[in-house]
C-alpha cells in the first residue's frame, strides 16, 4: 500500500494505492489517523484511483475514517475509485454514508 498526500486550503487529498485488505486495512488506518492530526483538514477526500483491489476491511476503514473526521468537525469523501474497489462500494452502499464522486475523466 502506498499513500500520498495533497494539501491545498484546508482540503487534504488522501491517494491510496495497491491493495487495501485484511492484512493492510489496520496501519493504513494508522497511517490516515496520523494525517488527519498532522493536517487537521476541513475537508478530506480519499482518492482510489490507484487502488487494484479492497474488500470490506477497506469499507470498514472508510466508515472509522468518515467518523474520525466528522469528530474534527470537517467532511470526507471518496473520489475516483478504480473499478474493482467501485463494485465493493456500491454492493455495501456505502455512498449513503460517505459520499462517491467521479472528478477524473
Amino acid at each position: 500500500m502506498t499513500i500520498s498526500t495533497s494539501f491545498k486550503s484546508g482540503r487534504l487529498t488522501v491517494f491510496l494505492a495497491g491493495e487495501l485488505d485484511h492484512h493492510e486495512a489496520r496501519e493504513t488506518l494508522r497511517s490516515l489517523e496520523g494525517l488527519l492530526d498532522e493536517y487537521l483538514p476541513r475537508d478530506c477526500a480519499l482518492d482510489l484511483s490507484g487502488l487494484s483491489f479492497m474488500d470490506s476491511s477497506g469499507i470498514a476503514l472508510i466508515v472509522r475514517l468518515s467518523r474520525r473526521v466528522a469528530e474534527m468537525g470537517g467532511r470526507l469523501w471518496i473520489e475516483n475509485p478504480a473499478r474493482q474497489p467501485s463494485r465493493v462500494l456500491d454492493a455495501s452502499g456505502i455512498d449513503r454514508l460517505v459520499p462517491v464522486a467521479i472528478t477524473k475523466l
